[in-house]
Formats: C-alpha cells, sequence, structure tokens
C-alpha cells in the first residue's frame, strides 16, 4: 500500500466513540471504539487517545463525523445533541495533537458518503438518507455531491410532522426526530404499557402474533417517518431514499404498517448496508479526498504560469506569534518588528480601541470583537504590497483552523513562521492578575483565571509551517529568533 494512502475515521454517537484506520479504498484495517459522554472536553480526550492509537507514517488525515449541526467548509461544529461539540475548537485541537489535517462533518453525511462508495446507494445520482438513532439525522445529495446550502442542510430530523406535537431540542415542535426517533420509540412503547425492556425485535414477533398494542406502537413510529421521507421526495426528487443508523433496519421494516399513499412521491426506500462501519468508512474516504485536494491544489498553484527565465513576484509572509493570554507573546511580537522592522499587527491593538470607546461589555461581545479584529488583522495583510512581511500577535487557538486558513489564502499569505509563546499556568494566572486594573472593560476578569491555567495544560502551538518556542518565563533569546527567522522566512525565495 503506497505511503500516506490511509486515514483515521471518527464516528460520534450518543452511546459510542468509533474509529478506525482506513485504506483509500474504504478497507477497515483497524478499529477501536469508546463510550461516549457529555461532557466535550471527555469526548475530545477520547478521541485524541484512539488516534493516537490507530495513528501512522502511512495516515494522511483524520475525518470525523459530528452529529448536530456543523459548517464543514468553516471546520466549526454548531450544535449537538447529547454530545454537544459546539464549545470544543474540534478540528484545530485535533490537528494540534495530531499534527494532521482534520476534516470534519455531520456524521449522517460522512454514512452517506461509504453507502455511495461501498454500499446501498453505489451508482445512484441523487440519494435522501435518515439515520434513525438516539435523535434522526439527515443528508442529501445531488449529482454525487452533499448539498450544504448555507452551511448546514440536511437537517432531516427537524422536518415537522405536526405542528401540535411534542417540543424538540430545536426549538420548535412536532419535528419526525420527536416522533420516529429511537428515543421516540421507547417512549411510545411505555405509553402503550407494554414496558420498558421491550425491544423493537419483540415489538414485530407481538405484532405477527396479532397484539393490537404492538401494532400501534410500531404505526405511531413509522407513520411520521413516512411523512417526512414524502416531503423529502417531494423537495429532492431523489433516485433512493435510504434508511441508515442503528434503528435504520428495524425503520425500513415498520414501514410496511405505513406505506406511501401520494402517487406523485414514489420512491424507492432502501436499507443501509454498511451499519455501524458507515460512519467511520465515510469520515476517512473524506479526509483522503480533501488531502489529494489540498495536494492537487499545491501543486497546480507552484505550477510556473510564466516563462520560464521570469522572477516571480514573493507573495506575503507572516510570522505567527501565537500564544494563549499573558503568554508574553506581546513582548516578543514587539521585539521581532524592531529589530526586524516589519510592521506588527496585534489583535488587542485593534480591538481595544472599540472597547475603550463602545465602554466594553459582557464576554460574548468582547469574543465577537475579536473575530472581526482578527479579520480586519488579514484584511490589511491583503492590501499590502506583495513581498511583505508582516508580524501577527494573536492566540490562534480562539478560532477553528480553517478559519485562519481561509484568511491566509485570501490575503494571498503563502508561508508563515510560527513562534510559539508559553508559560505554565500557575505564571500566567499571576501575569494576567497583575494587569487586570490595566484592562478595557470587556476583557474577561479574574473569574477567567482558572480557566486560563486550564487551557495553559492543553494549549498546543499551529504547527503551520517552521516552528521556533519560545519559553517566557526565560530571557528571551531575540539574537536566536531573529537568525532563525532570517534563515526560515526572509530569505529571498
Amino acid at each position: 500500500m503506497p505511503l500516506s494512502s490511509m486515514a483515521i475515521g471518527i464516528d460520534i454517537g450518543g452511546t459510542n466513540l468509533r474509529a478506525a484506520r482506513i485504506s483509500g479504498t474504504g478497507e477497515i484495517l483497524d478499529r477501536i471504539s469508546e463510550k461516549s459522554a457529555p461532557d466535550p472536553e471527555l469526548v475530545l480526550s477520547r478521541i485524541g487517545e484512539m488516534v493516537r492509537r490507530l495513528d501512522s507514517p502511512e495516515v494522511a488525515a483524520i475525518g470525523i463525523g459530528v452529529p448536530g449541526r456543523v459548517d464543514a467548509r468553516l471546520g466549526a461544529v454548531l450544535s449537538g445533541g447529547y454530545v454537544n461539540l459546539a464549545s470544543v475548537s474540534l478540528a484545530q485541537r485535533l490537528e494540534s495533537l495530531a499534527g494532521k489535517p482534520v476534516v470534519i462533518d455531520n456524521d449522517c453525511n460522512m454514512a452517506l458518503v461509504a453507502e455511495m462508495a461501498l454500499g446501498a446507494a453505489r451508482g445512484h445520482e441523487s440519494i435522501v438518507m435518515f439515520t434513525i438513532g438516539t435523535g434522526i439525522g439527515g443528508a442529501v445529495v445531488q449529482d454525487r455531491r452533499i448539498v450544504r446550502g448555507k452551511g448546514t442542510a440536511g437537517q432531516l430530523g427537524h422536518i415537522t410532522v405536526d405542528i401540535s406535537g411534542e417540543a424538540c431540542v430545536c426549538g420548535r415542535r412536532g419535528c419526525v426526530e420527536t416522533t420516529s426517533s429511537g428515543t421516540a420509540l421507547g417512549r411510545q412503547i411505555a405509553r402503550a404499557g407494554l414496558g420498558p425492556d421491550v425491544s423493537v425485535d419483540q415489538l414485530f414477533a407481538r405484532d405477527a402474533g396479532g397484539d393490537p398494542l404492538a401494532r400501534g406502537v410500531l404505526e405511531a413510529w413509522a407513520g411520521p417517518l413516512r411523512a417526512a421521507i414524502d416531503t423529502t421526495v417531494a423537495m429532492f426528487d431523489p433516485d433512493l431514499v435510504l434508511l441508515g443508523g442503528g434503528l435504520g433496519l428495524a425503520a425500513h421494516r415498520a414501514l410496511a404498517r405505513a406505506p406511501a399513499l401520494a402517487p406523485w412521491y414514489q420512491c424507492p426506500v432502501e436499507a443501509a448496508r454498511l451499519g455501524d462501519d458507515a460512519g467511520v468508512i465515510g469520515a476517512g474516504l473524506q479526509a483522503l479526498a480533501a488531502h489529494a485536494a489540498a495536494a492537487q491544489a499545491a501543486v497546480a498553484q507552484a505550477s510556473p504560469v510564466s516563462l520560464p527565465t521570469a522572477r516571480a513576484v514573493p507573495s506575503r509572509r507572516a510570522v505567527l506569534v501565537n500564544g494563549i493570554p499573558a503568554s508574553g507573546k506581546s513582548t516578543v511580537s514587539r521585539g521581532i518588528a524592531e529589530r526586524m522592522g516589519w510592521p506588527l499587527l496585534a489583535l488587542d491593538t485593534i480591538k481595544n480601541p472599540f472597547l475603550e470607546v463602545l465602554g466594553g461589555g459582557d464576554r460574548e461581545f468582547n469574543r465577537t470583537l475579536g473575530r472581526a479584529s482578527y479579520q480586519a488583522i488579514w484584511s490589511v495583510v491583503g492590501e499590502a504590497p506583495a513581498g511583505s512581511i508582516f508580524v501577527v500577535d494573536a492566540w490562534f487557538g480562539f478560532q477553528p483552523r480553517q478559519i485562519l486558513e481561509d484568511h491566509l489564502r485570501s490575503a494571498g499569505v503563502e508561508q508563515t513562521a510560527e513562534i510559539w509563546c508559553h508559560a505554565p499556568g500557575e505564571v500566567l494566572a499571576e501575569r494576567y492578575r497583575a494587569r487586570l486594573d490595566q484592562r478595557p472593560a470587556g476583557h474577561p476578569g479574574a473569574a477567567y483565571i482558572p480557566e486560563l491555567i486550564e487551557l495553559a495544560n492543553r494549549a498546543e502551538p499551529l504547527r503551520r509551517g517552521p516552528l521556533f518556542d519560545v519559553d517566557t518565563t526565560k530571557p528571551i533569546a531575540f539574537d536566536a529568533i531573529t537568525q532563525w527567522l532570517q534563515a526560515t522566512i526572509a530569505a529571498d525565495r
């Protein structure tokens, strides 16, 4: 098998975390499973350990299927259910831990990618998939491409089937997830008085024996799902509707109790074939596809577009002075700018005047202003002449890695070097505490210090390009830093 022809695929579920090393053809070469948890930090820790155990030199990338709303293009988790990773910079932190590119997407999207490659959707161009489990996931493919809309299309579990129905976690009522998920089936079994230990297989057995209670439960479970399927058929006119997830086979069987009645909205409905393996296979294949696309783009970018004798115009370059708050990066970045004569752009330099003029704000406002200031930095860089070198002072871990990559690309920055500033959490806490009265209103106060200490224990550099490590508890060796920068980023290329 050629070098870098493998990926690690991860499927995050409400009950289990699954990970596997996947070949380029979708074969599972090795697998691990761990228990899931509602604590996002615990989930991230377990995922990191599974990746460590599965990793090898042949692994080129990592793919993760995440429940809930995911903006795959930004690499951001927007919301979730039992496992809500919206508060965790999942892709960026796992990239820092593993040192390999990470692709994230909705878990149902990942499963459908696998079914198109190896399962029930092979040969089909337009597919709708529902995954039936603790909740209901969804994915839509047209012309063999995932439909994303603005970012998170395909949330089929939130098709309304009863406007007066039960409240849903999305904030509305009567979503099909509230009527036809595994959780909903459990509620219907309990309401029928059949007992909490009755399985779906026992329901089918009782129904076959003529039990009207079992038949009523199956009809109540399948009927709204049929309505949701008919709705997606009316919207997308697919070749195929797939039912996957842990209860996909059972849901497919139960639909016999709720046949399609509307002649306009007929479409074949099949059970997915890959079972619990679909998520990890699809995640691995998506990661390999993204890795291949990035490699092709790099080759195309490196291809000469002028005569061989023409001298290329140097691109913009950036020194990323990285570190969490109070890590000493401002001192380091100022020292570099003074010695090298390069312009310095610092997040706080842009943000703080707005906080002072506006009179501060809460922490969420501070974060919003930080994101805007971050964008302003790269807008300034993008307006500079080609060949410019900037020093950028920021904690680059406060947003998903893909946002940085998008900014660098739009600003025309093709080369970076990273200065990683760090100190023990207790040292950072003392520094932060000493500067509390110097910070404009809107910055987190003393209550942030325990969070800062915890962040210091897990923060990692970007490892994007050459890396210089600076322990800011020691005298800063600016001569060594400037010599390194001259060799790595300032040299005429």
